[in-house]
């Protein structure tokens, strides 16, 4: 019997190992593609705006919340874990997203309002 153990336990010792080097191949590849928007943001007319650094911000949270569900997720046991899990994503980043769009629109009109000062300050000269 303990044999019918092993091929199961090698099993998910090979699964789990295989999940943690994907996971590090999406982390290092989600570095390399923040870096370049990092970089394209300091290129773009709106660079140091509130409104860019806020886009930037809220990526980077929204993906960290993606990949914390998905390592949740992995670890369910039922189906009914499941979807505890989901569901809690689910709210989680809804209420994420509410805010976000509240900030946003206040980073917005920051910004608008501040180009627009500018662009008066530089038409008064």
């Amino acid at each position: 019997m303990a044999t019918d153990k092993e091929p199961n336990e090698d099993s998910k010792a090979y699964a789990e190992h295989a999940a943690r080097q994907t996971m590090d191949v999406v982390h290092g590849t989600l570095a390399t593609y923040f870096g370049w928007l990092r970089k394209m943001q300091s290129a773009s007319p709106w660079s140091d705006t509130p409104v860019n650094k806020a886009l930037l911000k809220y990526t980077e949270q929204n993906i960290d919340a993606a990949f914390a569900f998905a390592q949740k997720l992995s670890q369910a046991k039922t189906a009914q874990d499941a979807a505890k899990i989901q569901t809690e994503f689910m709210q989680t980043q809804f209420n994420a997203f509410s805010e976000q769009m509240k900030d946003l629109g206040a980073a917005y009109t920051e910004t608008t309002t501040g180009t627009k000062k500018t662009a008066s300050k530089k038409s008064d000269e």
